[in-house]
Order: C-alpha cells, then structure tokens, then sequence
C-alpha cells in the first residue's frame, strides 16, 4: 500500500466531479461577472444559481450568501463586520480556530473587548458559560460547530438560545461540519457562518459567509459593488461554481458518511490501543459528540521525557502517513496547539499531538495499515528516547 492520507481535516482532493463542473469557466466562459456583455451575463447566472444552491442547503435566503476566499476570510469578515464600527465586545472560545483568535486580538488592538471562555477537556464550551460571559456591550459570540482539532460539536442549539434570549448575534466556523453534519441555519439558530470549499473536495481560494437579514454588518473589503456591495473583487465563477457543487455533493451522502467514518473512527482508536496500549492519551471526545472524520491523539512521555513531536511528524511522513500535529495553519512550523493547552493538556504529552482526519476515499485497510505504520514508529522512537 502506498502512502495514506488521513489529512482531511487539513484539506480534501478536488472531486472530479466538482472539477468537471469548473472547467466551463477556466475555459470558455470566461467572463467577468460584472459585465453586461453575453460572456458577462453568462458568468452572472452561474453565479446567482451556485448562491442559490448553497442558499438551499442552508435553509437560507440568496441575498444572505457571500462568496469569500475561504475560512479565514469568513471568519476575518463576520468579526470584522460586526465589530470593527462598533467597538462592541467579542465572546468566544479559548479553542477557536487561530483565524478567530487572531482577528480577535487584531479588533481588542483597535479598542474591542473580547472575553475568552475556556472548553471543557472535551473541547466544548456550554450554553451557561456563554449566558455568564454575555453583557449590554456583547456585539457578538463566535463559537465553532465543530473544533478543527479536536473534531468536538457545539451545543450550538443551547448557545444559539442563550444569544438570542440577549439579542446578541451569534457567529459559527462551520468549515468541518458540511460533510457530516446538515446545515440548517434555522434549525441551527445561527446569524453568520462560515464555510471553505477545499474542506468539501472543492477547490481552494473560496467560501461563504452567511449573513442573516437585517444584522448591521459592514464589508471587510470594499472597492466594488460586488456580493451587493458586502465583498468588493471580481468573483472568481469557476471556484464558485465549483463551492456549490462540492457542498451539494457532500450533503447529499452525508447521513451515510456520517455513519461510515463513525466506524472508522472506531477502528482507529481500537488498533491504536491494541497497538500502544495506555501510551497515549484520546483528546477526541468518544461519547459520540464529535465529528466522526477527527481523531486527537497525544503521546504519553517516556521516563518523563517528553517524544520530539516534529520528528514524529517527519518519520510519518517518510513511512508514507500524512497527518497533522494540530490544525494544519500551525503544523508548517511544529508548536504545541493551543487547543490542547486550552483544554489543560500537560506540555510534555501535547508536544507529541497527532491528528487524524479522514475521508471520502478512507477504507478500512488504511486504517489498519496506518495503525501499523504509526506502531512501528512510536515504538522505535521510544526504545531510542529510553536508550
């Protein structure tokens, strides 16, 4: 067998599917969206009927969709959009994606207050801690569906009602959900998410934003009249085209995704105890109130020597598994996720973190191979580590 990538939470391979949808616009259909020309206009419809698709599996409205340049955009431009004229205060997770955290810090800088909640050890926060964090100056609450690390849901029904009994809107990251989990904004009670196409097996460079009616959201970028003037830059069509039909493919299996990556999950953290034994500790929470294509993994130290977790990475990768340390934005330069020192793991034990995430074209003998592989090499790393 060759090399196994169990990254999906990092990024998924284009669909072709969704490639052969997108080619049309990288080819022949080449028009700028904004011009009143027949190339133009075709451009224009491809547009509005991807927003309209995705509007559909949203439960939402068309005008309520904004096509962005992916997750760190959406979250950047919900933040930003209902902050940044306001001054108002920000609440949300010590265990956000780093793209929250970091406009967080970039609005507090500019004179916002934000409160940081601290999860759980299952990397959830609850209703009630939201509910004591809310104030008269709360101008929004930012909470992920689900953790990008750790793979945790949100109580989001629970937190949405806290929000909205105080009239404070209410922001979800959504990029990890889509494949397993329905979208319903109604049913989910949310007032702006966020989504990445490269998450769903589209293409990178692109996302959404929704945005409910009637919030006093402001552009983040302007300097067009583009998304009815909320995203100024001319719309790239082929990517768009492309968001749409990943998001429709994936939320039409996904019930039965859903149930085939729970036993795959379960497969995993089986061989890896069968293999390693109590050596290793599981930060996914396994009552079943996780995102079954996540698994967090932290290597127990040795003779109270902690394991190099960037040599980890690099002995995996030679034996051909591709995983994560964490969350992919930080795995280019190996550092202990916040995450897990959010959820109070030890230094020693977060320092050797693994994250498996897998999808569509995950079977079962690749589990059971990267189990083998992942043995093997903890196994010699230990016998070097206690020599």
């Amino acid at each position: 067998m060759g090399p196994i990538y169990l990254d999906h939470a990092a990024t998924t391979p284009l669909d072709k599917r969704v490639l052969a949808a997108m080619l049309p616009y990288l080819q022949d259909r080449y028009g700028n969206a904004s011009s009143t020309h027949r190339l133009g206009r075709a451009a224009r419809v491809a547009i509005e009927e991807s927003r309209e698709s995705i509007a559909k599996h949203l439960n939402a409205h068309t005008s309520e969709v904004i096509f962005t340049s992916g997750g760190t955009e959406g979250d950047n431009a919900a933040l930003r959009g209902m902050l940044a004229h306001t001054g108002k205060k920000l609440v949300t997770s010590a265990a956000e994606h780093s793209a929250i955290l970091a406009a967080g810090r970039a609005l507090q800088a500019e004179g916002c207050s934000v409160t940081l909640l601290q999860p759980g050890a299952d990397g959830r926060v609850e209703a009630l801690q939201v509910a004591g964090a809310l104030t008269p100056d709360t101008g929004l609450v930012s909470v992920a569906l689900v953790n990008n690390e750790l793979g945790s849901i949100a109580p989001m029904a629970e937190i949405s009602g806290v929000c909205r009994a105080a009239r404070v809107p209410l922001h979800t990251d959504a990029v990890q959900a889509p494949a397993v989990m329905a979208l319903d904004v109604q049913a989910l009670g949310v007032d702006l998410m966020t989504l990445s196409g490269h998450k769903i097996y589209g293409p990178k460079g692109v996302g959404v934003l929704y945005v409910k009616t009637g919030l006093d959201y402001r552009p983040m970028i302007v300097g067009g009249a583009q998304e009815r003037q909320r995203r100024g830059g001319t719309e790239n069509v082929a990517a768009i085209v492309g968001m749409a039909k990943a998001l429709e493919l994936v939320q039409t299996r996904r019930k039965a995704e859903y149930a085939r990556l729970a036993g795959l999950q379960q497969k995993l953290v089986r061989g890896l105890f069968e293999a390693l034994g109590d050596t290793f500790v599981v930060n996914t929470p396994m009552d079943g109130s996780a995102a079954p294509h996540i698994l967090s993994i932290a290597l127990r130290p040795v003779a109270g020597r902690q394991l190099d977790g960037e040599m980890l990475l690099l002995n995996l990768d030679m034996e051909g598994v591709c995983v994560s340390a964490g969350s992919a934005c930080t795995s280019g330069a190996v550092q202990v996720s916040h995450v897990l020192a959010a959820i109070g793991l030890d230094h020693a034990t977060a320092s050797a973190a693994v994250r498996f995430s897998m999808g569509k074209s995950t079977t079962p003998d690749a589990v059971h191979e990267a189990v083998r592989r992942f043995a093997h090499i903890t196994r010699r790393m230990r016998a070097h580590r206690a020599g």
